[in-house]
């Protein structure tokens, strides 16, 4: 059993909040969201917000509050193989209350299908908008095509 151990990012300004499913191994390693290099993250909501991409954790924390974003995931913990979320067992949702009662949240986006599905399953009162995963494994959505369908989260 994995536990989540990256803190959600997060302020009074917030007023988007992007879920993940649950950290990969090279985001645990380096104890901060989206940390694998090929993970194209950072390089969506860069052009999304039109803003430098940001490369070390302390730049990657202030994009996130300079640009209103919130970011955590759906999973407290879990049973899961390397980082694929096909693996996912034993779960145990985090509590969003902690963010939701704290910011400004207007509206959630999930990242990929894995944190829609557990999304869903434990969260029946809130209503979230499913995103294309920007894991190197959605190798059906080039960066392009992955930049125009998040360009929604603008719309907030």
């Amino acid at each position: 059993m994995l536990v989540h151990t990256i803190p959600p990012v997060y302020d009074n300004n917030s007023k988007i909040l992007i879920l993940g499913s649950f950290p990969s191994v090279k985001s645990r390693e380096a104890a901060f969201f989206y940390g694998h290099p090929q993970n194209r993250f950072w390089r969506v909501l860069s052009a999304v917000f039109e803003d430098e991409c940001p490369a070390t954790t302390e730049e990657k924390l202030a994009f996130l509050l300079r640009n209103r974003a919130a970011v955590w995931d759906v999973i407290e913990s879990c049973d899961i193989q390397g980082s694929a979320d096909s693996t996912i067992t034993n779960v145990t949702p985090n509590d969003l209350g902690v963010i939701l009662k704290n910011a400004d949240i207007k509206r959630i986006f999930v990242n990929g299908a894995a944190a829609y599905k557990y999304f869903t399953r434990y969260n029946k009162d809130l209503e979230a908008v499913r995103l294309p995963s920007t894991s190197p494994a959605n190798a059906a959505y080039s960066l392009e095509r992955l930049i125009n369908e998040w360009k929604v989260i603008r719309q907030v």
